[in-house]
């Protein structure tokens, strides 16, 4: 197996707990939140779901964290057109905001920047159906992988790339030359399974990494894009004849020489080397089995790799959402509903109690209670030897024991934690307040969002960058 491919399934390995943390917080966000597992008395494990119901409760979901989310993405819209803040106002040329829907992109962008705490997006020039230039795509964490970072920069990367599922029409578009080349293609990826069993380049069978590193979608061809950062012998340039400074590779040393000693014998100026050693990304595109389908230097403006990515906080290398933060306020609502729901249902509710030495001979207790709910019905029963008792009926509103107080505690540490108030998100506004007031409120609480809003305002910033320093030479995946 190819050692960069290796060094690519090691970067993938390490982000597995940022992905599996994702996952569970998507889920949250979007309302399954009862799926965490739980020991149960038993010493068995099984979902909260499903330890519920066996007690004898139907979990009830109240998704707040939805709700937060989709405020901030709110306010994250309005700043844009109150501001002035779109894609193309912030310097990207029109069309290419409008061929790439940047402002949506961006919007779809801050919600997983919400949910997971990382934001990643590809920058490339390309040609598609829908038109050549330059291309911005949402790179989804579940692909994504990287080296441990812990500059908020990322100046500090050193290995990146992701995962694409490709049909094998496609990657003979896009990696074959000629038509030796696609039949090459077609045998790699025919063979690619027997290939990674002989070779022993996949980890053990059953290994849940492994598997999604290295196998795509069904039906789909799985490539594997890795850009490193590598070291360059290089040659610095000055033409004294044209005065002009450019750097050419180590291999070029021949023709310079060359070219210098035709200039000699016509009376000409000299080009003035000075070897030097320098930094250059260099990306490959590997098959599943270790095959390089295409490498080459980063042929963009910039000399980067294609990606701007952003983690927050990024605190010792450490990633934590906003969606992180509420997670255990929504599983306490959720308890606490449930709680409530479980009490009201097994509290009794207009439970007659009937002394059996009441009822009438030859009236059934059908009857007895069709008697007592019809209304100006005639219940008739005589006084015996018990003449204290009396048939009475029981209506509780149910013990539970503070939760509707406690309940109402949780909502309120709900939007303190958040920081997304209830002037944010439109509520609170009664009528004796001033518009002023209002207004001045829902400032106030955007404040408590605002480290989170420039954080992703600087990847904007560098995504912006990324694009109008995108130019290249050749064909680019």
């Amino acid at each position: 197996m190819n050692q960069m491919l290796e060094r690519a399934f090691e970067a993938w390995c390490g982000c597995e707990e940022l992905r599996s943390r994702r996952r569970r917080y998507k889920r949250y966000t979007f309302g399954d939140q009862w799926s965490d597992p739980v020991e149960m008395p038993s010493g068995k494990w099984s979902t909260e779901w499903e330890f519920a119901v066996q007690d004898g409760k139907r979990p009830q979901t109240n998704n707040i964290i939805r709700q937060l989310v989709k405020s901030v993405v709110g306010r994250f819209r309005y700043r844009m057109v109150r501001e002035k803040t779109s894609a193309a106002e912030l310097g990207v040329d029109r069309e290419v905001a409008m061929r790439n829907h940047l402002d949506e992109l961006d919007c779809r962008s801050m919600e997983e920047f919400l949910i997971s705490g990382c934001v990643v997006q590809r920058v490339v020039m390309e040609k598609r159906m829908a038109g050549d230039g330059v291309w911005v795509d949402i790179v989804s964490p579940e692909k994504f992988f990287v080296n441990r970072f812990t500059d908020p920069r990322g100046l500090d990367i050193e290995l990146v790339g992701m995962l694409h599922d490709m049909s094998m029409r496609e990657v003979m578009m896009r990696f074959g030359d000629d038509t030796r080349r696609c039949e090459e293609l077609a045998k790699i990826y025919s063979d690619s399974m027997r290939e990674m069993n002989l070779l022993g380049g996949v980890p053990a069978v059953g290994d849940a990494a492994a598997s999604e590193f290295y196998h795509g979608e069904r039906g789909k061809c799985r490539v594997i894009e890795v850009w490193s950062l590598e070291s360059r012998n290089v040659v610095k340039c000055h033409d004294t004849h044209r005065g002009k400074m450019f750097i050419v590779p180590e291999s070029e040393m021949v023709k310079i020489e060359r070219l210098n000693r035709s200039r000699e014998a016509a009376g000409e100026g000299r080009i003035e080397i000075r070897q030097c050693v320098t930094m250059r990304w260099h990306v490959r595109f590997f098959s599943p089995s270790g095959v390089v389908l295409d490498e080459y230097d980063s042929p963009f403006g910039h000399n980067q790799h294609p990606f701007a990515v952003k983690f927050y906080p990024m605190i010792d290398g450490e990633v934590h959402s906003f969606v992180e933060d509420v997670i255990d306020q929504q599983r306490h609502v959720n308890r606490l509903i449930t709680l409530i729901d479980h009490v009201m249902g097994v509290s009794a509710k207009g439970v007659l109690l009937f002394p059996e030495e009441q009822r009438l001979p030859g009236m059934s207790w059908g009857q007895v209670a069709d008697a007592w709910s019809d209304c100006n019905g005639v219940l008739p029963y005589r006084v015996g030897r018990f003449p204290g008792i009396e048939p009475h009926q029981v209506v509780s509103s149910g013990g539970n024991a503070g939760a509707s107080d406690l309940l109402q505690i949780e909502l309120r540490l709900m939007e303190q934690v958040s920081g997304v108030s209830g002037a944010l998100q439109g509520r609170h506004t009664s009528g004796v307040n001033s518009a002023a007031l209002y207004e001045a409120q829902t400032d106030n609480s955007v404040i408590n969002l605002l480290d989170l809003i420039e954080a992703f305002e600087s990847f904007r910033a560098g995504r912006n960058d990324l694009v109008n320093e995108c130019e290249v030479c050749g064909w680019n995946a």
